[in-house]
């Protein structure tokens, strides 16, 4: 009989290390209960309903999304030791974590009507008992994709290198101690740790506080893990071709430099657990993880910042900053790691045409770098949701809500346009022209449901919920009749409906909730609060 090499650390793990408890990560125990898979045709009649009079093409897009993910949501196969239904990538056969964080983002909108962020649920149920999780998993069995695990025990390398199918690196530590023992996975599985984030995007939306105690340790085991092995002897964290497949930046990254994004996501990590430690009264652990992030940030502003060039750049090995301009530095702004000064040298940034203020924003690659492709070329200019999200949820955290407006409404324009002349969505887009990036996926939802749901609901429609606090901003900006019905968050349903402005400029305001909430509506400059009670209409002027 075999031993898996997971199965032996969780044996010694039990006697030798607390760390290595099976407790550690409750998702291990869990088996997956059959059940049916949802359909669209019989789900629709349940899923928020939104009113955009001003764009009648968005709500069709809005539909459109839906009935494309309704296509990729599975049910575990047998054997595969999944937990949970979950939603894919409408790229391949695998699961990607990437992918899966960012496609929480709009099924969020129909918790608990669809798989969503139980999808993560297979990727905590997979994780190493060293921490390790893979970013990408075989469907149909539930193992980790072959190319990403170092069968031969090796310390950490690449195995492709700078692009899919390129030569792989080993490398090289500068300043600290070659981890041991070896990892399980290769550096090409351990991009983008960022499952903390969508943890909190779909708390703040459904209020789900005992999924938040189940997440806290498997997120705990995956941030150690990286720390582990991703740290590199500067103080910042390695990368590869994995974190943008094509993009030039990568060549910059070989043998052991370390990358903006990566850094800034482990600052990331680390405030987003002092968060989750913070709501479960883990006061020691939060105060820890602050340090944690508050020191890495400084590091990343001393050596990745450059100061002529206003702008973050990675560092190769030999500590010398890369030249190429890419949008991995916007990561800083959605971390917190920038200053003011340098989140408003990065917005002018994103507001000036020859770098990434593009017909199309935010293209993956500056505009002046050598390499830019104008029609998209992957990650040398494409328009990608999951980057542009990140880019809006950054600038509203500097509070520059002007600016992450105006570049989602662009991003909803576009791709409405591209979706007028195609009938479909697309896995990216290109930045100068309103097509479809070259190469894209088609019928891709897929992380671009993100444009055609969230945007929708939370920019035009704009409405914004919180469900720790019971409470819903809605910012009105259409002068035509607008609305969401059956919108679903924090265990409740809420009509929100407000009329076209009648004959004297006044508008009428519908609103009903099954639970008591409160809401602030903002219109014209003016805002105006009301409590609403369970079951019973409220009928106002605005």
């Amino acid at each position: 009989m075999q031993i898996t090499r997971r199965a032996l650390g969780l044996l010694l793990g039990a006697a030798c290390s607390p760390f290595l408890r099976a407790q550690d990560n409750s998702f291990w125990s869990l088996t997956y209960r059959p059940a049916p898979l949802p359909t669209f045709e019989i789900t629709r009649g349940k899923l928020p309903s939104p009113i955009y009079d001003q764009a009648p093409v968005y709500v069709e897009m809005y539909w459109k999304a839906w009935e494309l993910a309704f296509r990729n949501f599975h049910e575990p196969a047998p054997g595969s030791g999944f937990v949970s239904q979950f939603i894919d990538a409408s790229f391949n056969q695998n699961i990607f974590l990437w992918d899966t964080c960012f496609m929480t983002m709009f099924t969020n909108y129909a918790h608990p009507l669809v798989p969503g962020i139980g999808s993560l649920d297979n990727f905590y149920a997979k994780q190493h008992e060293d921490g390790e999780i893979c970013r990408e998993i075989d469907r149909s069995t539930g193992r980790d994709l072959s190319a990403w695990v170092n069968e031969s025990g090796k310390d950490l390398f690449s195995r492709h290198g700078t692009d899919w199918g390129a030569k792989g690196f080993a490398v090289s530590y500068i300043g600290r101690e070659v981890p041991k023992p070896a990892p399980i996975l290769t550096l090409d599985a351990l991009s983008h740790p960022i499952a903390a984030w969508a943890e909190l995007e779909s708390l703040h939306l459904t209020g789900d506080m005992e999924r938040l105690k189940r997440v806290y340790g498997p997120l705990v085991k995956y941030h150690r893990a990286l720390k582990k092995y991703l740290l590199q002897g500067n103080g910042l964290y390695l990368s590869d071709w994995s974190s943008m497949d094509n993009s030039p930046r990568n060549d910059d990254l070989v043998g052991g430099g370390t990358a903006v994004d990566t850094s800034a996501e482990m600052v990331m990590f680390a405030d987003q657990l002092a968060q989750i430690a913070d709501l479960l009264g883990k006061k020691d652990e939060a105060a820890g993880y602050r340090s944690e992030a508050r020191s890495l940030a400084q590091t990343i502003n001393q050596k990745m910042w450059d100061p002529q060039r206003r702008f973050y750049f990675d560092l190769r090995v030999d500590g010398q900053r890369s030249r190429v301009k890419t949008v991995a530095a916007f990561w800083t702004l959605l971390a917190g790691v920038a200053t003011p000064e340098q989140a408003h040298a990065l917005a002018a940034e994103l507001q000036n045409p020859k770098t990434f203020g593009r017909k199309h924003r935010v293209p993956t690659l500056s505009a002046d770098e050598p390499g830019f492709n104008p029609n998209g070329g992957y990650w040398r200019g494409s328009v990608w949701a999951p980057t542009t999200t990140m880019v809006i949820r950054g600038l509203q955290r500097y509070r520059n809500d002007e600016l992450a407006h105006a570049i989602a409404d662009e991003h909803l324009r576009v791709i409405s346009e591209v979706y007028g002349k195609t009938h479909t969505l697309w896995e990216n887009y290109a930045p100068d022209t309103p097509r479809q990036g070259d190469p894209a996926k088609a019928d891709f939802v897929g992380w671009s449901g993100i444009g055609p749901i969230a945007y929708f609901i939370e920019f035009a429609i704009g409405i914004k919920a919180d469900a720790l606090e019971d409470h819903i901003d809605w910012n009105i900006s259409s002068p035509t009749r607008v609305g969401l019905e059956r919108f679903r968050f924090g265990g409740k349903t809420v009509d929100l409906v407000c009329e076209a402005a009648d004959g004297t400029g006044k508008r009428k305001l519908k609103v009903q909730s099954d639970s008591p909430l409160s809401l602030v509506v903002h219109w014209q400059g003016k805002q105006h609060r009301y409590d609403i009670a369970a079951g019973k209409a409220l009928s106002a002027t605005l």
